[in-house]
């Protein structure tokens, strides 16, 4: 059991890391083991997301107020998911690992653009590829008429000649 002051101080930290992170993920980890957990906090360090362990009850005190909403229905045992830097990291890298051992990790909602969300529009924010697949994406569609047309044109001087 936790005494009063450790509380206050977990409440504190959760806080500050709510605030500073560009978004955050709630996420029900029930039946994760302990590889499992070190593959995926790996995943996420590499992708510069902090991942937490919370308690609901402190979870849900941190959170009052920190956002436009109400708090999603947190069940289970809950971690959250953060990043300072991505916007959408945190919910893609959840997601990522998720696709990959299914069943054990399920994204219950979290805090995007200083609104709480659900769960299910978490999962479409996560589908949103990554800054560089975008521009790439874009790139490609820009240079596809540009394409078409040379091929044509080639088609064209090889028949004439």
């Amino acid at each position: 059991m936790l005494i009063k002051t450790k509380k206050a101080e977990i409440i504190k930290n959760l806080e500050k890391e709510i605030k500073e992170s560009q978004s955050v993920v709630f996420v029900n980890f029930h039946g994760l083991n302990v590889a499992d957990e070190t593959v995926l906090r790996r995943n996420l360090r590499n992708q510069e997301v902090q991942y937490r362990v919370s308690r609901k009850t402190l979870l849900k005190r941190a959170l009052a107020g920190k956002a436009e909403g109400s708090v999603p229905e947190l069940s289970g045992e809950v971690a959250i998911a953060y990043s300072a830097k991505d916007q959408v990291a945190p919910a893609r890298e959840i997601y990522n690992f998720q696709k990959t051992h299914k069943g054990l990790l399920s994204i219950l909602g979290g805090i995007f653009e200083g609104k709480f969300i659900e769960g299910a529009k978490m999962q479409e924010i996560a589908m949103i590829p990554s800054r560089e697949v975008l521009c790439a994406q874009f790139v490609n569609l820009i240079n596809s008429p540009i394409q078409r047309f040379a091929v044509v044109l080639d088609q064209i001087t090889k028949s004439k000649n």
